[in-house]
C-alpha cells in the first residue's frame, strides 16, 4: 500500500511538472504549406472532372436560381454551361490557356473576355469569372504559411500573401482548413487591405469517390443583404473527355 501511494505521488509531481514546463501536451505539427494548396487547387477538379450544380442568388432586389453543368480538364481547360432557367439555358463561359470566351445566345455571339475582367462577376452572381473557371492557382500565385490559432472560428489557418509581379484582385487570402484539410472559410482581402468578401463552406459529402464541401456561400463585404450560394448536385473526377469538350463550336451549341 505504501508502494501504491508513492506511485501515486510520483505520478502527480510529473504531472504538474509537466504542466509547468508546458510538456503536458505536445503541440499539434503544422502540415506542409504546399500539400494543403495543392490540394485546395485540385479539390473539386483534379485531373478532369464533370459536375452539376445549382447556383442561388439573394440580392434586395430579388433572387434568382441558375442549375448549370462545368467540364474541366487539367488547369486549363474549362467549360460551363448554363441548363435553366430557360432563359438563359445555352449561355456558356469557355476557358483555353489564358483565353477565355461567353457565348450569349439570345444575340448569338461568341465575345472574348479581356484579362482585366476575369475578376469580374460571372452572370450576375457574387462568383467571379475566375472563380468559375479557376484560372487562378493558390500553389502558384501565392506565397503562404499556416498556423494553428484558438480564437473563432478555431483551426489551421493559411495566410496566403500574392506573389511579387502577379497581376489580382486579392492581395491576401486566409483559408482555414480541418485537420483533414477541408475548406471550411475563406477570407479575401484587396490591394488595399479591405475584407472584400467571405466564402464559407459546409454539407460536407462523398461525392465522385472523394469528400468535399458540396455547399458554399459567397458573401460581399460591402453588400451584406446579397450573397451567392452554390451547391454541388453530382460530380465525376479523371474521366476521359474529348478534346473538342474545349472548342467555340461546343461553346456555341451550349449543351
Amino acid at each position: 500500500m505504501a508502494n501504491a501511494h508513492r506511485l501515486g505521488f510520483v505520478a502527480a509531481l510529473l504531472a504538474v511538472l509537466g504542466a509547468r514546463s508546458g510538456l503536458a501536451v505536445a503541440a499539434p505539427a503544422a502540415p506542409d504549406v504546399n500539400a494543403i494548396l495543392a490540394r485546395l487547387d485540385e479539390l473539386y477538379r483534379s485531373k478532369s472532372s464533370i459536375g452539376r450544380m445549382e447556383i442561388q442568388v439573394a440580392s434586395p432586389r430579388g433572387s434568382r436560381s441558375m442549375r448549370i453543368k462545368a467540364w474541366t480538364r487539367g488547369e486549363e481547360e474549362a467549360l460551363v454551361i448554363i441548363e435553366a432557367p430557360a432563359r438563359e439555358a445555352g449561355t456558356a463561359t469557355l476557358r483555353v490557356g489564358e483565353n477565355l470566351w461567353n457565348f450569349l445566345p439570345r444575340i448569338a455571339r461568341t465575345i472574348r473576355v479581356p484579362p482585366s475582367m476575369m475578376l469580374s462577376p460571372w452572370m450576375g452572381t457574387d462568383f467571379t469569372n475566375d472563380d468559375l473557371v479557376k484560372e487562378s492557382s493558390l500553389r502558384k500565385d501565392f506565397q503562404a504559411r499556416v498556423e494553428k490559432r484558438s480564437e473563432a472560428p478555431a483551426g489551421w489557418w493559411l495566410t496566403l500573401t500574392v506573389k511579387p509581379g502577379v497581376v489580382g484582385r486579392w492581395a491576401k487570402i486566409e483559408v482555414l482548413v480541418t485537420d483533414d484539410m477541408l475548406p471550411v472559410e475563406e477570407r479575401h482581402y484587396d490591394r488595399k487591405g479591405r475584407l472584400a468578401r467571405t466564402m464559407r463552406f459546409d454539407e460536407v459529402k462523398t461525392m465522385g469517390g472523394r469528400r468535399i464541401p458540396a455547399h458554399m456561400v459567397l458573401q460581399p463585404t460591402d453588400a451584406p443583404d446579397q450573397r451567392t450560394e452554390m451547391r454541388y448536385l453530382d460530380i465525376t473526377f479523371d474521366v476521359k473527355l474529348p478534346d473538342d469538350i474545349f472548342s467555340l463550336s461546343r461553346l456555341e451549341r451550349g449543351r
